[in-house]
C-alpha cells in the first residue's frame, strides 16, 4: 500500500510560463510547503505548446530559485514527441535543465496508430535526458502497453501514473484501463513509476489521491515507485 504522504517530490508541474497554467514559481512553491513535500519539480512545456515559452527561458534557469518554503526546487522540461519520433527541444535547451519529461499531445501530435505512436514515444526514450514519459493513458493515440513497459525498461525511463488524467477521465479515453494494464507490465517487468500531479495551478501541487488509489488497487509494489524520496529520484536521474 502506498499513501499520498509518502510521495516526497512532485516533478510535472506547469506555471505561467508554459501559458495555460495559473500559478508563479512561489505560488507553486508555497503549495508544495502546505502540502509537506520536500521537492518541486517545474517542468514547463516546450516549444509546439500555443502560448508556452521560449527555449531563451532554459537558458536562465540558473539565475531562479532552487529554494522556497525550505522546499527544493528542481527544474525540467515536458517535451512534445513528434510524428518524427523526436523531442520538440533542440539539445542546447535540453542541456540545460534537470530532466526531461516526454510526452504526446494532442496540440503538436497527429495520431499515427497504435505502432507507430509507440514506436514514437520509444524513439524519444533512447534520448539520455529523457527519464519519464507523461500521461501514457489516452486511446485518442493508442500505445502498445507490451512494448512501452519493454522500451521503458531498455532506456532507463519511468512510466508516469498522472493524477491529472485521473482527475478529468471524460477526456482521456479508457483512461483507467490503459493504467491497470500498463502498471500490470511495470510490475511484472519491474519498472519504475512516477507519480506526478501535472499541476497547472497551485491547488493541485502535491495531489496524488488518485493516482494511489490507483496503485493500491491493483497492488502495486511501491518500491518501484521513484519519487517516494528526493535522494532515491535524483539517483535515478543521475544528479
Amino acid at each position: 500500500m502506498i499513501h499520498p504522504s509518502e510521495i516526497r517530490l512532485d516533478i510535472h508541474t506547469h506555471t505561467l510560463a508554459s501559458g495555460h497554467a495559473y500559478g508563479t514559481i512561489r505560488e507553486m512553491a508555497e503549495s508544495a510547503k502546505e502540502r509537506g513535500l520536500s521537492a518541486l519539480g517545474i517542468s514547463e512545456h516546450a516549444p509546439g505548446i500555443p502560448g508556452t515559452c521560449d527555449p531563451i527561458y532554459y537558458t536562465n534557469l540558473r539565475m531562479a530559485p532552487h529554494m522556497l518554503y525550505g522546499v527544493e526546487i528542481l527544474y525540467g522540461c515536458e517535451a512534445n514527441v513528434l510524428n518524427d519520433g523526436t523531442l520538440s527541444l533542440d539539445e542546447k535547451h535540453i542541456n540545460l535543465v534537470d530532466y526531461v519529461i516526454a510526452g504526446i499531445h494532442g496540440r503538436c501530435y497527429e495520431d499515427a496508430g497504435i505502432e507507430k505512436n509507440t514506436e514514437n514515444v520509444i524513439s524519444c526514450m533512447k534520448h539520455p535526458r529523457v527519464f519519464l514519459v507523461s500521461h501514457p493513458d489516452d486511446d485518442h493515440t493508442p500505445l502498445d502497453y507490451e512494448r512501452l513497459v519493454a522500451g521503458a525498461k531498455a532506456y532507463h525511463t519511468a512510466l508516469e501514473v498522472n493524477n491529472s488524467s485521473l482527475l478529468k477521465q471524460d477526456k482521456r479515453l479508457n483512461c483507467v484501463e490503459n493504467y491497470k494494464r500498463m502498471l500490470r507490465l511495470c510490475q511484472e517487468y519491474r519498472v519504475p513509476v512516477i507519480v506526478s500531479s501535472d499541476a497547472h495551478d497551485p491547488a493541485y501541487v502535491g495531489r496524488f489521491e488518485e493516482s494511489c488509489e490507483l496503485l493500491n488497487e491493483v497492488g502495486f509494489d511501491k518500491e518501484l515507485v521513484m519519487n517516494t524520496s528526493v535522494k532515491r529520484f535524483k539517483a535515478f536521474i543521475g544528479m
